[in-house]
C-alpha cells in the first residue's frame, strides 16, 4: 500500500475518531477534554496507534477511552469503508505539553531581557 494513501487513512481514522468523541458519554473522557491530535495506522491496517492530549488527567483519559474503545472501533467501521478495521491502541501525546513549556521558557526568557526601565 502506498505511503500516500496510509496518509490518507490515518487523517481520516484521526478525523472520524475526533468526532465520534463528541457522543462519548464516559465521564473520565469528557471531564478531561480528551483530543484526538493524530493516527497511525498499520501497513495491514490491523493495528491504529491514535495519540490523544487532555486537559484533565491523562491517566484517568486513557483508561476512560480503553472503555470507549468498541463504540469508537463501530463508528470507524461505520462511517469509513475498509476491509478491516483496526484495533485502537490510545497513547499519551505530549506535544502540547511541551509546547506549552516552551512557551513559558521563551516568555521567561523575553522578561529577563526587558531595559529596567520598561515595565
Amino acid at each position: 500500500m502506498g505511503k500516500y494513501r496510509r496518509g490518507r487513512i490515518n487523517d481520516a481514522v484521526r478525523e472520524e475518531l475526533a468526532i465520534a468523541l463528541g457522543g462519548v458519554r464516559e465521564p473520565k473522557v469528557t471531564n478531561n477534554f480528551v483530543s484526538i491530535t493524530r493516527a497511525e495506522v498499520a501497513p495491514d491496517l490491523k493495528y491504529a496507534t491514535v495519540y490523544f492530549s487532555a486537559i484533565g488527567d491523562f491517566d484517568e483519559a486513557a483508561e476512560g477511552l480503553k472503555k470507549c474503545t468498541g463504540m469508537l472501533r463501530h463508528h470507524l467501521a461505520v462511517t469509513l469503508n475498509l476491509r478491516v478495521t483496526p484495533e485502537l491502541h490510545f497513547v499519551k501525546d505530549g506535544s502540547i505539553e511541551h509546547g506549552a513549556r516552551i512557551a513559558r521558557i521563551l516568555e521567561e526568557i523575553k522578561k529577563d531581557e526587558r531595559p529596567e526601565g520598561d515595565n
